[in-house]
């Protein structure tokens, strides 16, 4: 069988593989293939031509099993220019997360496009690296990871390369969005400042905004975490593809002590 994060069940239904599983349970998923396929329904929900996801928000509602999933998504706002999605993730239980984004119409601004990031080094100049020592599969060992700076294994910022090793779904190509979402929640695991054998440093939600799809399988994380005094931080991450800066992503984080 293809190896993939899920398998289509039909009528809304997933089955998660062992490779959504998150670094510190094997029962629960990382959130970064969930994301994904929240994107996917909302890419299929009353599609729109000539349109993009520019703002997607995933809301952690709990863990989210390795197991049988629904999902489903619905049109909250119409509009020629402008739509508000959201989208549902549940298990068998209760739901585990949720989606909120806005779909804007495409239009003509690339003479006046500015302000990007400059693009990061190629892939090729990156360092592969894998898991740390103690952490889960799962996940981590579906991509494929290019260090240009730091690590997971290495507190502080990071500017790294991610590439998916299995489709999103059996049986299809993941979209560009769908492979930006996949790694997007990456970025407060490799810019954490904290031992995560000692301090938990989850993250409620995760926020992107988009400026133009990704091309290509590569996505890159320019990645910092700020923590602050009150057990709240927030990890922030500008999104690459080869080209340079494709959008911006922000995690709310729960920081504590285990």
């Amino acid at each position: 069988m293809e190896r993939a994060f899920y398998r289509d069940l039909g009528a809304g239904r997933y089955l998660a593989a062992e490779h959504t599983a998150g670094p510190w349970s094997s029962e629960t998923q990382h959130l970064g293939p969930p994301s994904a396929l929240l994107t996917r329904e909302l890419e299929r929900c009353a599609p729109a031509p000539d349109t993009l996801l520019a703002r997607i928000t995933v809301e952690v509602l709990g863990p989210v099993p390795v197991g049988e999933l629904r999902v489903s998504a619905q049109v909250d706002r119409p509009g020629r220019s402008v739509q508000l999605l959201s989208a549902s993730l549940e298990s068998a239980e209760r739901p585990v997360a949720r989606a909120v984004a806005w779909r804007i119409a495409r239009g003509d601004t690339a003479d006046q496009a500015a302000g990007a990031a400059e693009p990061l080094a190629p892939v090729s100049a990156g360092v592969e690296f894998g898991r740390p020592e103690g952490w889960g599969g799962g996940y981590i060992d579906a991509m494929e990871w290019r260090s240009l700076k730091g690590a997971l294994a290495d507190p502080g910022p990071a500017t790294v390369w991610v590439r998916q090793r299995i489709p999103l779904v059996a049986g299809e190509a993941p979209t560009p969005l769908q492979r930006l979402m996949a790694v997007a929640d990456s970025g407060s695991g490799v810019s954490n400042l904290l031992d995560p054998r000692q301090w938990l440093f989850i993250n409620t939600e995760v926020t992107t905004h988009v400026q133009r799809e990704p091309v290509g399988e590569w996505i890159g994380l320019d990645s910092t975490t700020v923590l602050g005094p009150d057990g709240v931080g927030t990890a922030v991450s500008v999104l690459h593809d080869q080209h340079g800066q494709a959008g911006n992503c922000n995690q709310a984080l729960l920081v504590r002590p285990r």
